[in-house]
């Protein structure tokens, strides 16, 4: 199979996340053909409670079937694992590694992304555009996979946007088909959705959905 250049992110609609709180990793695999053949425009590898050396295999099996379809795969907050497996991205929080000393560890050309929950965090991703790849923007709304998490709701979405950032940005949080019109209706450029894709019987029809295909 071909391997293909990434796609830029400035164009993507939709960020799908495989995460182990939603689905075992013995169907890791199997989820990552699904979103990609649903046309996600980049992959999360998301596994809180496992070690290192579990990620690391976890980003071992998807990465082939990324770098096949030409998208970017990213680690959530695990440098070591990202640094083990070739081309995969780091994707960090606001407690986490700083943007800048990840970027050092990282090298220029691998994706580094960053959550932000707030304008001002939102504000301080873009001036840290010369290291990073994206920012994210949520939870939008109240959402199970992050319950410590205030909802930031749809303000947010229009202060961010009403920035026009030159940085591709995601919003996150508790978005499914009945509320993503809302959320793009207030500037949203593309949306990630967890939960709603990963316990969906078919999960590439559901990110068509969500892409608007």
């Amino acid at each position: 199979m071909p391997i293909l250049l990434p796609r830029p992110l400035s164009s993507a609609r939709f960020y799908a996340i495989l995460d182990t709180g939603y689905a075992p990793v013995s169907r890791f695999g199997e989820l990552a053909r699904a979103v990609l053949a649903g046309g996600a425009d980049i992959i999360q590898v998301r596994a809180k409670k496992s070690t290192t050396a579990e990620r690391i295999e976890l980003l071992k099996a998807v990465a082939p079937l990324c770098a096949a379809a030409g998208v970017p795969l990213v680690c959530n907050d695990d440098l070591a694992a990202t640094l083990a497996v070739s081309d995969v991205g780091l994707h960090i929080g606001q407690d986490d590694l700083p943007a800048r000393e990840a970027r050092k560890l990282l090298g220029p050309d691998r994706v580094l992304g960053l959550s932000t929950h707030s304008l001002a965090q939102a504000q301080g991703a873009l001036a840290l555009s010369d290291v990073l790849t994206y920012f994210a923007v949520g939870p939008i709304y109240k959402t199970g996979t992050k319950p410590d998490y205030p909802p930031v709701g749809l303000e947010l979405v229009q202060a961010v946007a009403a920035l026009k950032p030159a940085l591709p940005w995601f919003c996150i949080g508790g978005i499914n088909l009945q509320n993503a019109p809302q959320v793009r209706v207030a500037g949203a450029r593309a949306l990630v959705a967890v939960s709603e894709v990963l316990l969906a019987q078919n999960p590439a029809a559901m990110v068509k959905a969500f892409r608007g295909d």
